[in-house]
């Protein structure tokens, strides 16, 4: 590995000494910040030195590695691309030096015997990997953009009351539409907010909690010897080590479970820390650090975020000064919100299904797409299989 790249220590930068720029500060697990210096030109690869080990991330652009990660200072003119994918390639948990806190050396990785390929082979490996990871990311970004629009779309009416203030300032008239706001939807709001416990809510509705609008069953945790990995059962979701960005990510299954949810119920983790959101993308189980809950008109788009709209309600049960935080379904139940018609709940599960449908299957795409790289690239960089195969196989997948 020294023949083919350099690695040296990232640099220190706390916190407060950041200042904020146009350069990625990168840490162990990713970007962590912006700062207005880089120390490190792009495009570059990094990977976890100490704490999160391995992994590998390919910045583009100039950045600043923080010393949490190892970078490639020296390239000795191989496709740097290819370098990321070598490095990704390698289990990097064997040279652990740490005592707590896993730690990476590079002098540890230098010696490695790896298979360098020519010059224009790497390009090949790198072009065929690098799209199916810029799908991905395009796919990712893609989502990225439907959820903000759905959040936003929730927030403008169920917490901002948008619909309401537009009719009380005159903005929004019977037969006229606004952004957001079709003529049709005109009726379904009312023309005033009143005042009430919890502040200025719309006319009509009500003062009420999660337990009244909310089915919320808790997660229980069965017998250890009821849990496998072979796929018997149905997958079994404990909380954040799980949870994905919006769906969970499987990897043990339970054949003696109690406690359910169904495909679309929104996943809450309520313990160590409570507020993590995910949607069930099937039928699963939860643990005792889960919570699934489902709004009792089955409306899936509203109930995912509402609860996403009550992080910081969350956040009041992750106890400073305590280990662990939790949630007991007492408290659940009784967090106070205001209570919109159903109608307003159905109308917004109907508005939102295509957003909704099109995150699933760009998410169904970048699990096929990861599952396609991880398969490839082990196999590229061993020379198990040819690049012409690997062409092939990705131009049928895309």
């Amino acid at each position: 590995m020294g023949d083919v790249l350099v690695l040296q220590r990232g640099f220190d930068l706390p916190e407060k000494d950041r200042r904020f720029g146009a350069y990625p500060v990168v840490a162990s697990t990713g970007t962590v910040g912006m700062h207005d210096k880089a120390m490190a030109q792009g495009p570059g690869v990094v990977i976890g030195r100490s704490g999160s080990l391995g992994g590998g991330q390919f910045i583009e652009n100039d950045f600043w590695p923080l010393n949490t990660t190892l970078w490639v200072k020296d390239f000795k003119e191989n496709h740097r691309r290819f370098c990321y994918y070598l490095l990704k390639s390698l289990n990097f948990s064997q040279f652990n030096v740490g005592s707590g806190v896993p730690t990476l050396n590079r002098n540890h990785i230098h010696p490695i015997l790896v298979r360098l390929p020519p010059i224009r082979e790497q390009r090949a490996i790198a072009h065929i990997l690098g799209t199916l990871d810029d799908k991905i990311e395009l796919n990712r970004r893609m989502n990225e953009t439907l959820e903000g629009m759905a959040r936003a779309m929730f927030k403008a009416w169920f917490v901002d009351f948008e619909p309401v203030r537009a009719k009380m300032e005159g903005r929004w008239r019977r037969g006229e539409s606004l952004a957001g706001l079709p003529a049709e939807l005109y009726d379904l709001f009312p023309e005033r907010l009143v005042d009430s416990e919890l502040g200025e809510i719309p006319e009509g509705w009500l003062v009420s909690c999660v337990g009244s609008g909310f089915f919320v069953t808790m997660g229980q945790s069965p017998p250890g010897e009821t849990y496998n990995q072979d796929g018997e059962g149905v997958p079994f979701y404990q909380g954040r080590t799980d949870f994905g960005v919006r769906f969970p990510q499987r990897r043990v299954y339970c054949n003696a479970a109690k406690r359910l949810a169904e495909e679309g119920d929104t996943l809450v983790s309520v313990r160590a820390p409570v507020g993590d959101i995910n949607m069930a993308n099937e039928k699963c189980a939860v643990g005792r650090g889960v919570a699934a809950v489902c709004h009792k008109s089955k409306s899936r788009s509203y109930t995912y975020y509402f609860m996403l709209n009550l992080k910081s309600v969350f956040g009041r049960f992750n106890a400073e000064g305590t280990v662990f935080g939790s949630l007991n379904k007492f408290d659940f139940h009784n967090i106070p919100c205001a209570e919109p018609p159903l109608s307003a709940v159905k109308l917004f599960d109907s508005t939102m299904s295509s957003i909704e449908n099109r995150i699933k299957l760009l998410f169904d795409n970048i699990e096929l797409m990861c599952s396609i790289r991880d398969a490839l690239l082990p196999k590229l960089i061993s020379g198990e299989l040819r690049v012409k195969d690997a062409e092939d196989l990705v131009g049928r997948a895309l």
